[in-house]
């Protein structure tokens, strides 16, 4: 707002000038979003170059794709919380900064424990930049109808990243070291630095908690200890261990929520969770993101490691899937201009079951194209279904909780980034170890190695004669695609329940007013 200089009064701008400040605040706020997404799939995409060039176990493997969104996921309601207090648009910039430093560094770790480490201080300044767009969009469209194009763009920009990633990085891989994958962040996020503070409005919750440290600690230690039990119990072995963790995360959690509601200004309203709109959309955020995950993390290795297709190759074969999430999304809004929103979730989760249930009917046989047509449909369905959700959870808060909410909708989305390579990467691999036959001439450590990971199997077999590398590799193929047929049924399974408790838990929500 500026002064009139003849009368002295407020002269606000032009609606058409603020209307192009919203839009254009967008635009900025879609670099880190296409960054984070860019970073997840670039990622799936680089482990055949990451297994050939550092060696990592089956184990450390996971832990490389597995602790950047544990580790986020642990530290979003955090930041968010820190964010509705101190600023959404100055932690934004703090941790673009942070994410380009070192996402530099890890470009050149030495083994699997930098990368892990390098890999971890990504998920803490993640955590800063994640919560900060989305409640920033909350702040800055207050206009419901466009609110929701604006989210819509907002999630199709994660599409859009995931697809943009493996035609970058299958690019980069096939010209380049693993490493320069990393690389991405610096130049993806300058124009944010750059534009932020002439675009993106500030923006705080008036009446902030006050910074609470053991409810930081509880946060982070009521989802640590249960993601790590869940990927021990799947990896197998003894019991005790992972159980004893996820009892450890189950007491953080329960001691977290008592300390908030007894707080007069909590830093997380968990009264928020007694909403129905607000639970069901966390529920699908999470379950959608966990079967999209779950899916890119074995396509990505059958394509290029079983159907033995480049980098680029397999980038441009998923293209059409990816392109589909975004457009769906988009179409998700016309679709509640006609349809209840809760409909459209429930179908987006459905096609979800139908993808995977097209992949168990491939069987072992692994054919390219029915994979194409099964990931094709999981993008529709996840592009519905994650767009509404998280609209769902913004709309059903008020503006100034928009840092919580954000945090929270994050949260679900990070956990069931984790749990889609935990639960369904374990399986895989627990299955793949237990089914690949491995050669007798091979000596402990080679035999150790081809036993653990598909790549692993692939980097031993460069060392084998022409009859032992073939048997090996069809081996490692067979039982790798016999692991895919066990995760399709547990995922289906669980995309069919998540529709059915959708429907039930909000079937006494009233319909959303039509826009």
């Amino acid at each position: 707002m500026s002064i009139h200089r003849a009368t002295g009064t407020p002269r606000n701008p032009a609606p058409g000038t603020l209307h192009r400040r919203r839009w254009a605040a967008l635009v900025v706020l879609m670099f880190p979003v296409l960054l984070i997404s860019v970073d997840n799939t670039v990622l799936s995409f680089a482990v055949p170059a990451l297994s050939a060039a550092l060696s990592p176990s089956g184990n450390q493997l996971l832990w490389i794709i597995d602790i950047y969104p544990l580790v986020l996921a642990g530290l979003l309601v955090p930041m968010g919380s820190l964010g509705d207090r101190f600023g959404r648009r100055r932690l934004l910039l703090i941790g673009s900064t942070g994410f380009a430093v070192v996402s530099a560094a890890a470009a050149f770790a030495a083994n699997a424990e930098h990368l892990i480490a390098a890999r971890a201080l990504l998920g803490v300044f993640g955590a800063m930049l994640m919560p900060a767009t989305l409640s920033l969009i909350r702040n800055i469209f207050t206009d419901p109808l466009e609110r929701r194009k604006a989210i819509a763009i907002w999630a199709a920009g994660f599409s859009g990243g995931a697809a943009l990633g493996p035609i970058v990085g299958g690019f980069l891989l096939e010209h380049f070291w693993w490493g320069s994958v990393f690389l991405i962040a610096v130049p993806m996020l300058v124009p944010l630095l750059v534009l932020a503070p002439a675009l993106v409005p500030e923006s705080k919750d008036p009446r902030p908690g006050a910074i609470d440290p053991l409810s930081i600690l509880l946060a982070i230690t009521t989802l640590l200890p249960i993601v790590y039990g869940i990927k021990e119990l799947a990896n197998g072995g003894s019991p005790l261990v992972p159980v004893a963790a996820i009892a450890v995360g189950l007491a953080a959690g329960a001691a977290f929520t008592r300390r908030q509601l007894r707080r007069a200004n909590p830093m997380l309203d968990v009264r928020l969770f007694a909403n129905p709109s607000f639970s069901a959309a966390l529920a699908v955020n999470l379950l959608s993101i966990f079967a999209l995950v779950g899916f890119i993390y074995f396509i990505s290795q059958h394509l290029q490691l079983v159907a033995g297709y480049s980098p680029m190759m397999a980038g441009v074969l998923m293209l059409p899937g990816l392109a589909l999430t975004v457009g769906f999304g988009l179409l998700a809004v016309r679709l509640t201009r006609r349809f209840e929103v809760k409909h459209v979730m429930v179908w987006g989760l459905g096609l979800n079951a139908l993808a995977y249930g097209i992949v168990m009917l491939t069987g072992q046989s692994g054919s390219v194209p029915m994979l194409m047509v099964a990931f094709s449909v999981l993008g529709a369905g996840v592009g519905l279904s994650e767009t509404l959700s998280n609209d769902m959870a913004l709309s059903a808060v008020p503006p100034a909780q928009a840092g919580a909410a954000s945090a929270i909708s994050e949260t679900a989305y990070e956990v069931g980034s984790v749990l889609g390579t935990a639960v369904l990467g374990s399986i895989l691999n627990a299955a793949y170890s237990r089914n690949v036959s491995i050669p007798a001439l091979l000596g402990a450590d080679d035999a150790e190695t081809a036993r653990q990971t598909l790549g692993g199997a692939h980097e031993v077999a460069q060392g084998l004669g022409a009859p032992a590398a073939e048997r090996l590799l069809e081996s490692a193929a067979e039982a790798f695609d016999k692991g895919v047929l066990y995760t399709s049924a547990i995922a289906m399974v669980l995309a069919l329940a998540s529709a059915a408790i959708l429907a039930f838990a909000l079937r006494r929500v009233p319909a959303e007013t039509r826009s």
